[in-house]
């Protein structure tokens, strides 16, 4: 059974439960199309051309739901819209237009992050009113078609490899077993990580499978090169049973001991991928990853296969490439730059030996005419001719 650490499921049947008469604070009409806009969701129907198919996770349901609440109350205060389907092209370029450059704050002050999410989500709402529009004979424009959707750069905090190795010798034991996993696999945290049992480790404790119904994206088999020996010792010392999950951690507490921990080591300066050490959490361990294997794998699609990637865009989302250092060398430039002068003395070198070769052919050929004719004088020596 798959473990859901944010309890998606349970939450969004709750609020489903209390709100299928109406959600409380918004008006009838905006109330009437988010429900059935996520009733099509959970059961899959009128998605957008374009977009997967089949029923949404829980996960997606309750950011989906979220956030159409948000857009509808945020459309009745900003524009007195009772019907959030009525809001005009000039008005939503203007809506995300201000999340972007921080006019429009949240409830606590403030500024958003990540609007291209905030984008996405009312471009996939609207796409299906479009739909549902058409089966009624209605059309409907696409006002969404010029949002723009480019992701914001994302700030996180990165810790070097040495970083890395002192956090996890002055964490407790469960912890530096934890901290080092997450470095190796650069495993999504919590949904795929307190998902891991003990059986799906392999080869000795030498790799570890992710599977296909614990993964975002699809499952993998990947090499623990870095807490191998730690994982296995970590098992023994735990007894663990094939069946125990891995990891059974408390993710807020977890967080909130790397946070006091990484303050602790490293102060509450700026990291370089622009958050500040006390704001780290469990799923940075991935992207400080990514920063570790990036220059270590020959292959672009041998990381993503190890990370869960589809695209090869998610390596720099996720490095920014911190780490990484320029690494030509004068070998380098000896292939690169003068490969054709090494050419031509190479051919030149080869007709040369081609010249010797023909030349000890002649002369051996000649040393043979000598002996035959020296073999023919001593025969006539010896017959007294």
């Amino acid at each position: 059974m798959k473990i859901d650490p944010y309890n998606n499921k349970e939450i969004f049947l709750r609020w489903k439960s209390e709100n299928q008469k109406g959600i409380l604070g918004l008006s009838k009409t905006n109330s009437d199309v988010i429900l059935k806009y996520i009733e099509d969701m959970e059961r899959g129907l009128n998605v957008a051309q374009g977009s997967s198919k089949g029923s949404r996770s829980y996960c997606r349901l309750q950011s989906l739901r979220i956030k159409m609440v948000s857009f509808a109350k945020k459309f009745q205060q900003l524009y007195n819209l009772d019907d959030m389907t009525k809001i005009t092209e000039e008005q939503i370029m203007t809506f995300f237009s201000d999340m972007r450059n921080g006019t429009l704050k949240r409830k606590n002050g403030k500024e958003y992050i990540s609007v291209c999410t905030f984008v996405k989500n009312f471009k996939a709402f609207w796409h299906w009113h479009i739909k549902v529009s058409k089966k009624q004979d209605i059309e409907v424009k696409d006002i969404t078609a010029d949002l723009d959707t480019s992701q914001e750069k994302p700030k996180w905090v990165y810790l070097t490899e040495e970083q890395v190795k002192k956090l996890c010798d002055s964490a407790k034991y469960e912890y530096r077993v934890l901290f080092m996993f997450l470095f190796d696999t650069g495993i999504r945290s919590p949904t795929e990580l307190m998902n891991v049992r003990v059986s799906d480790l392999y080869n000795d404790y030498k790799e570890v499978q992710i599977r296909e119904e614990t993964s975002k994206t699809f499952g993998r088999r990947i090499k623990l090169m870095l807490c191998s020996k730690m994982i296995k010792e970590f098992v023994k010392s735990k007894k663990l049973s094939e069946k125990d999950a891995l990891f059974n951690i408390n993710q807020k507490s977890a967080n909130k001991y790397l946070k006091r921990l990484t303050l602790k080591l490293f102060g509450d300066g700026e990291s370089e991928a622009g958050s500040k050490f006390s704001e780290i959490s469990l799923y940075d361990f991935r992207h400080i990853s990514c920063c570790y294997w990036l220059p270590r794998y020959k292959s672009e699609s041998a990381l993503k296969y190890r990370f869960g990637w589809k695209e090869s865009d998610k390596i720099h989302y996720y490095s920014e490439l911190l780490g990484m250092t320029d690494t030509i060398s004068e070998d380098d430039m000896l292939v690169d730059v003068t490969r054709t002068e090494i050419e031509k003395r190479l051919e030149k070198s080869e007709r040369e030996k081609d010249i010797l070769q023909e030349k000890v052919k002649l002369m051996e050929e000649q040393m043979k005419k000598i002996m035959e004719v020296t073999s023919r004088l001593d025969e006539r020596v010896r017959r007294g001719d």
